[in-house]
């Protein structure tokens, strides 16, 4: 077996490489209140992986992955996405930032990945429905994939999801359970579910290897800069699984041998939704219920916290929150500046790029990146304010 899974929490190691969601001793301590416990982290047999990142990539990273056959994944265009370079001026001396831009995976978001690899674990092993909770990017990505694959998906969506984000899920054929409530509800709704009807389940910070398929993106981003890593990494932040994945990436490489250090890695999250830095040096954890035009990261218990805080403080990352009206303003300026439209989530990270631009932070000839999640036409109702 080349992988295993370890309990962020406890420590607890599970060698299997069947179907594993969290940690059964972490899992029976969970309350409602709180940020779940006991999810997994996937680890590979470090040692026996080649110190030579060409040969990885050669392979489509199959080393670290943990499914049997690149076969297995669907036949889309998925990952590989674009790279941009940009320059702006700052008394005369030019900050350098890049724009990683999963807006181009298939269904117009960052998810497909993670997507990506559950559905090809499922086809591995004959399951042909798989379910999931989302605020719409997740859903309609699941969807998506799920019709390349000929799999059932069963998405549950808040009924305020953006009509864009429901249409997509309908029209790949998905069945559309909509929920009189918030995300987390979904979220509850869709274990039981599991749990009823043995379906698998895609959710992030429950499934393990959504983190597995969003770290992919982190080997691109060696490969497309060749190996000289940003400075800083600016990812937006909800449920903290995609900045996990990101560091997971990064740190696969660390283990491997092929990079000495982690970038910094800046979380940035909207001040209507900010639960997870706002909690990150508490003891005790403390909520209030989210209010931000960015949907993708509008939560109020973030599923992934308690990983994605200890990656932030071992590898001494930084957090920033931004308000709607700057995430506004990135998402039109992104838009003038590069002809690449945003949704207000993506924006997210572009907003916190600038307060560091702005504040003199990003220090001269420094090299910046923007993780780019998704697509404008997501929600244009959220941007219509702006162009009257």
């Amino acid at each position: 077996m080349k992988f295993h899974y370890v309990c962020t929490n406890c420590g607890r190691v599970i060698e299997s490489d069947e179907i594993v969601y969290l940690c059964p001793n972490c899992e029976t301590k969970n309350t409602a209140l709180n940020p779940p416990k006991g999810v997994l982290k996937t680890v590979y047999e470090y040692e026996r992986i080649p110190k030579d990142f060409d040969k990885l990539a050669e392979k489509g990273f199959l080393d670290l992955l943990p499914i049997k056959d690149l076969m297995s994944l669907p036949n889309l265009q998925i990952g590989n996405t674009p790279m941009y370079q940009y320059g702006m001026d700052r008394f005369g001396e030019e900050i350098t930032f890049y724009i990683k831009d999963d807006s181009q995976n298939p269904t117009y978001s960052f998810k497909d990945r993670a997507s990506a690899l559950v559905s090809a674990f499922a086809l591995e092993r004959g399951i042909d429905t798989i379910v999931t909770a989302s605020t719409g990017n997740a859903g309609s990505s699941l969807a998506g994939i799920c019709a390349a694959q000929q799999q059932k998906a069963i998405i549950y969506v808040p009924k305020s999801a953006p009509i864009a984000k429901l249409t997509q899920i309908k029209m790949y054929g998905a069945e559309l359970v909509e929920v009189d409530g918030n995300y987390d509800k979904a979220f509850d709704m869709s274990i039981e579910a599991t749990k009823q009807n043995g379906w698998y389940n895609r959710n992030t910070a429950f499934n393990p290897l959504t983190i597995e398929g969003k770290k992919t993106v982190s080997f691109e981003i060696y490969q497309q800069l060749n190996g000289n890593l940003p400075d800083r990494i600016f990812v937006p932040v909800g449920d903290g699984v995609i900045i996990s994945g990101v560091y997971k990436g990064f740190e696969d490489l660390l283990k491997i041998g092929i990079i000495e250090k982690m970038p910094i890695i800046v979380a940035v999250q909207a001040e209507g939704s900010n639960n997870l830095i706002s909690n990150i040096n508490k003891d005790v954890f403390e909520f209030k219920a989210s209010n931000t035009i960015a949907d993708s990261i509008s939560v109020d218990i973030p599923r992934n916290f308690y990983m994605a805080r200890d990656y932030i403080k071992a590898y001494n990352g930084e957090i920033l929150e931004v308000s709607d009206t700057d995430i506004l303003k990135a998402s039109k300026k992104l838009s003038e500046m590069t002809g690449l439209f945003a949704e207000p989530a993506a924006a997210a990270a572009f907003a916190g790029f600038m307060v560091y631009f702005n504040e003199d932070i990003a220090e001269p000839g420094s090299r910046n990146l923007i993780l780019s999640t998704g697509s404008g036409l997501k929600d244009l109702n959220a941007v219509q304010q702006i162009i009257k």
